[in-house]
């Protein structure tokens, strides 16, 4: 992925991605959470793409979109049940060129469109600051055990604008 200064372009989540979507959430993981997480707490963590059936279902159970930057995914975003925050990855050659805002702010504006007014995230401490500059706040620190390894998260929301106050 070369530099660009095009905006990311967004589409909704197919099958068929799944494979590099799965690709992408490991080198994610591995890549941009190196700092804050053990080496055995990212393999616990990426592992959860190993089955990569189980991976594509997640995705289509929830509203996934797809970012790509010069014609290459470069990041997906899940919301599920239009007021969670599941999932926000961006590929490590993407990072800090406008993939996760871009998603963010799709994901944001779906869910007020839908009348959520209030939209949380279990934000990893990778990402607690990238949702803390977008308004979120945080509400409570959590821990979860995946396969054998305790990962420690923060609950975090944030107030949207309903549509009928942005017409």
């Amino acid at each position: 992925m070369a530099r660009s200064a095009s905006a990311p372009g967004l589409r909704p989540f197919l099958p068929t991605d799944a494979p590099r979507l799965a690709q992408l959430f490991r080198a994610s993981i591995e890549t941009l959470a190196a700092e804050d997480y053990g080496e055995d707490q990212l393999a616990a963590w990426a592992a959860a793409a190993d089955d990569e059936e189980a991976f594509a279902k997640k995705l289509a159970g929830a509203l996934t979109i797809v970012a790509s930057l010069d014609g290459e995914i470069a990041g997906f975003a899940a919301l599920r049940d239009n007021k969670l925050f599941d999932m926000l990855y961006v590929h490590p050659r993407a990072a800090r060129r406008g993939v996760g805002s871009a998603l963010a702010d799709a994901m944001e504006k779906l869910a007020a469109a839908r009348g959520t007014r209030e939209i949380s995230v279990d934000a990893s401490d990778a990402a607690r600051d990238f949702f803390a500059a977008r308004g979120y706040v945080a509400h409570q620190r959590n821990m979860r055990e995946l396969r054998g390894e305790w990962l420690g998260n923060t609950t975090m929301k944030k107030q949207l604008e309903s549509k009928a106050a942005t017409q």
